[in-house]
């Protein structure tokens, strides 16, 4: 069985985490929160996503930002 019972995480995507980011902050706020060039020059979630999806520094960022955001 492959549960994860204490990862607030588990089921949300990345696209559905980047999406509550971008509505709760702005892209320029994010870019501001979270220094990377795909949330400060010409934001797109396109571009984002594939840039997330490959760099996992970056997503690790994001996701931490979305757990102190939405879960503390």
């Amino acid at each position: 069985m492959n549960t994860q019972p204490k990862n607030p995480l588990h089921g949300i995507t990345l696209q559905t985490l980047l999406g509550e980011l971008v509505d709760h902050y702005g892209w320029e706020e994010l870019g501001r929160l979270v220094n990377i060039r795909c949330f400060n020059n010409d934001p797109s979630m396109k571009s984002s996503l594939k840039f997330l999806r490959r760099t996992e520094w970056a997503r690790k960022e994001v996701e931490q930002l979305y757990l102190d955001t939405f879960f503390i």
